[in-house]
């Protein structure tokens, strides 16, 4: 295990442990933070791989951000929670950015779900599903229904990235 892998591994996690703190109390996730560590995980990708390994950050950022783009454009997700997912990958190689980006998403479809079942607001939450499908339209939340609500996502983001970084140890021989 290299020196600059822990490196890496250790600035990630800070800098997705900030942004929970900020996404859970102010629903905002800093672009300082962003721009941060963007410029760090590209800094350390070109110091451990030259150019290769610039460019291997440049894709695996924008993989990430593909990958979150559409929920934005659908109104499921913030500006934020896409730029954050974008500077996770700055630090990763294209196949962890992409096993990041995938464990996320379904990180956050699994938070979801709790936060509908612990609200008590399963079967409400499924029976507008079910509508949607039948009327093969998008039904908004109402007003008193937990889906409607922000989803502090940087939890999902960070819990992703962490499974994904497992394995990344794992794989580089440091496993647990």
């Amino acid at each position: 295990m290299s020196t600059e892998l822990l490196v890496s591994t250790a600035l990630l996690i800070g800098l997705l442990g900030i942004a929970v703190v900020s996404d859970l109390r102010r629903h905002r996730i800093p672009n300082l933070l962003i721009l941060v560590g963007l410029a760090l995980g590209l800094a350390g990708q070109t110091y451990s791989g030259g150019a290769s390994g610039l460019g291997e950050s440049l894709l695996s950022i924008l993989i990430c951000f593909g990958f979150f783009l559409p929920m934005y454009a659908l109104g499921g997700m913030a500006a934020g929670d896409v730029k954050l997912m974008a500077m996770v990958g700055s630090f990763l190689p294209i196949h962890y950015a992409l096993w990041a980006a995938m464990l996320s998403l379904i990180a956050g479809g699994v938070c979801g779900f709790l936060i509908v079942l612990v609200r008590g607001q399963l079967v409400q939450t499924l029976g507008r599903y079910w509508l949607m499908l039948k009327a093969q339209a998008y039904l908004a939340p109402a007003s008193d229904e937990v889906a409607g609500k922000p989803f502090p996502y940087s939890v999902a983001i960070l819990l992703g990235t962490l499974y994904s970084g497992y394995w990344q140890l794992v794989a580089s021989g440091l496993g647990v």
